[in-house]
């Protein structure tokens, strides 16, 4: 068995076992193990005098212009070479220029957490069929494939989840749920913001079980309410849940009820969350 079948073996294995704390060494074991395996990474603590064995607080920052642009693509990558990676994801290129993620699929495993965390101890979907219509753009962005892979990983492991995939095309949306939605016991939208709203606003009723995943864009508590009674979301705290990911890491942090609740009690007391924020607009909290 290859070194690759390993590590996605190993993947599979730590996925579908129940959740365990991780060990105390784990930073210092994932420190090494990339110096040992990732060339640019070694040549950064290098040039920059780190050793490997350094604690956290003494490694040097990463950027696009300090690390991601002054090393060779496939330098980026493990073994020194793309042919590790399953996929290549592209960013917006909101900074100017879109920028290219290799990764691969340990990665999307670790981000499979973040939505299993939304869709099962959220909204349920261990035990209720659910479809996931992801309504992000797909192509080379991140966000719909990305998505789509995530949540076909929590199907494999066990949930009754079913996927389609019509990205933001609004007319085959549209088209297809009111095909496919009495089949489920509840319908679970994964997109932009302001795009589902679109969607939803578009729709000519919302008879079906609806809850939504959102990413990409921060937003009031006040537009959640609006679109949880157009959408006919009945528990706005526990049903919407907003993600806040990146192109290079994925997933990072997930919306809960208890997140959402404490956002709420701010979004009512502008003072008291300019006091903790520095503005009273909120941030969003995952």
């Amino acid at each position: 068995m290859s070194d690759r079948q390993t590590r996605v073996l190993r993947a599979f294995e730590s996925f579908f076992a129940p959740p365990a704390a991780p060990s105390p060494s784990w930073v210092s074991d994932l420190v090494q193990r990339t110096a040992a395996t990732v060339p640019a990474y070694r040549k950064f603590l290098q040039e920059h005098g780190v050793s490997p064995s350094s604690g956290f607080q003494d490694l040097p920052l990463t950027g696009k212009a300090t690390y991601h642009q002054r090393y060779p693509l496939p330098e980026l990558c493990r073994d020194g070479t793309l042919a590790g990676c399953d996929m290549i994801a592209v960013s917006s290129g909101s900074s100017g220029q879109p920028t290219i993620w290799p990764r691969s699929l340990e990665d999307e495993l670790h981000v499979a957490r973040r939505f299993e965390q939304v869709l099962v101890d959220g909204f349920g979907a261990d035990t209720r069929s659910t479809l996931a219509v992801v309504c992000f753009p797909l192509g080379t962005w991140v966000g719909g494939l990305f998505t789509q892979a995530c949540v076909r990983h929590l199907a494999a492991k066990g949930c009754p989840i079913t996927v389609v995939a019509p990205g933001n095309n609004k007319t085959e949306i549209l088209r297809v749920l009111p095909e496919l939605a009495p089949h489920f016991s509840q319908v679970v939208l994964l997109g932009y913001p302001p795009f589902l709203k679109d969607v939803i606003d578009s729709g000519t009723g919302w008879s079906f079980d609806v809850k939504l995943v959102l990413a990409g864009e921060v937003f009031s508590e006040q537009w959640r309410d609006l679109v949880a009674a157009r959408a006919g979301v009945e528990n706005p705290v526990r049903h919407i849940a907003s993600l806040y990911g990146t192109a290079d890491a994925g997933v990072l942090g997930n919306e809960t009820a208890q997140s959402v609740g404490i956002r709420r009690f701010f979004a009512h007391r502008p003072d008291l969350a300019r006091e903790v924020f520095g503005d009273s607009r909120l941030p969003t909290l995952v």
